[in-house]
């Protein structure tokens, strides 16, 4: 857990996303090995751009059509290396040609995939996002039982788990699996983070293990008992969260902004008024921004902007695939220091 001394040792980062980023080529770097394991998904992700979705018994013209690494493992971890992590990536894909594909973008991307499971006679999962021109979007998915990790593939992640060693955990995982995961992590003595709404049956054990609790809007609201529509709303249920494990609690408001709490007080950055094409992936970014500062003793007030920052600047085109440069970041940060956005 962070505790407070551990709080207080939390350098301040300086705000320019170019110093958060290290080549990713550097030999340096490789033999490091990886600082992050993100336990997550991977897929392929069809994204399709429309004027306005077709109802019942007609028909769309597509006007962009992108063919991406996705899945929120994948986007996490990609985030994550934009921003000079070294993730690795734990998550299932079939062996047909197209999870080779996708292996090879993630490796590309400065993704490790050792971590990555192939499962025999299982088709790759596939997500089809539809995007209107307001930025509403409609999913399809086509994600098979086998795709998602087991016990056994948690498991054999062990050798990983390494103490001081970040690990994101995504709860849209079967609880069995991110329960093993969590608390592999947690005797290792790595800092968890946990992405999602815990499943009830293991919600407190998951909740006493992490140091490090994200939640969307909807699954805020799921956290909370009840819609989390305010600030303020979100800054009771975030103390409540806080009480009962995690040290720091990121929370969405939708279509407002994002609050952050840990036990000595809490930050609400309001949406900025970046035009927003798509809001897939905007959660991976803020979790990959959150760890990165983190991970870089950047303190709590910075972590959450560097968090924002990168979800900001992921919502701008079509698709969840983060495109965090370091002049993308360092736009959104002089946004959020402007003041209220949108």
């Amino acid at each position: 857990m962070f505790d407070r001394a551990v709080r207080s040792k939390l350098r301040s980062v300086n705000g320019r996303a170019s110093q958060l980023r290290e080549d990713p080529a550097s030999p340096a770097r490789a033999r490091r090995g990886p600082d992050v394991v993100v336990f997550g998904q991977i897929a392929r992700d069809l994204v399709l751009v429309v004027d306005a979705m077709p109802g019942a018994h007609q028909s769309a013209d597509v006007y962009q059509r992108r063919e991406l690494l996705g899945g929120q493992g994948a986007n996490q971890a990609v985030a994550l290396a934009q921003l000079g992590m070294r993730p690795v990536l734990a998550a299932v894909i079939g062996e047909d040609q197209i999870a080779q594909r996708l292996l090879t973008q993630a490796q590309h991307d400065q993704v490790d995939t050792s971590a990555v499971i192939r499962r025999p006679d299982v088709r790759t999962a596939l997500i089809v996002d539809i995007v209107d021109s307001s930025g509403h979007w409609r999913y399809l998915e086509d994600i098979p039982a086998g795709m998602l990790l087991t016990e056994d593939d948690v498991r054999a992640c062990r050798h990983l788990l390494l103490p001081g060693r970040w690990v994101s955990v995504q709860l849209q995982q079967p609880p069995a699996a991110a329960l093993a995961a969590v608390t592999l992590a947690h005797r290792a003595g790595c800092k968890v983070v946990l992405d999602g709404a815990p499943d009830d049956d293991c919600r407190d054990a998951l909740l006493a293990m992490a140091d490090v609790l994200r939640a969307d809007a909807r699954e805020a609201g799921m956290l909370a008992g009840s819609a989390v529509s305010t600030a303020a709303e979100a800054e009771k249920a975030a103390a409540e969260l806080l009480r009962q494990g995690p040290a720091l609690v990121a929370l969405a408001v939708e279509g407002v902004g994002n609050l952050v709490a840990w036990p000595d007080g809490c930050v609400f950055l309001p949406l900025t008024e970046t035009p927003v094409a798509d809001t897939t992936g905007a959660g991976d970014a803020f979790v990959a921004g959150l760890i990165t500062a983190l991970a870089q003793d950047g303190g709590a007030q910075r972590a959450a902007r560097l968090a924002a920052a990168a979800a900001s600047a992921t919502v701008g085109h079509p698709g969840g695939r983060p495109s965090l440069t370091p002049k993308a970041v360092q736009d959104q940060l002089t946004l959020l220091a402007e003041g209220p956005g949108r």
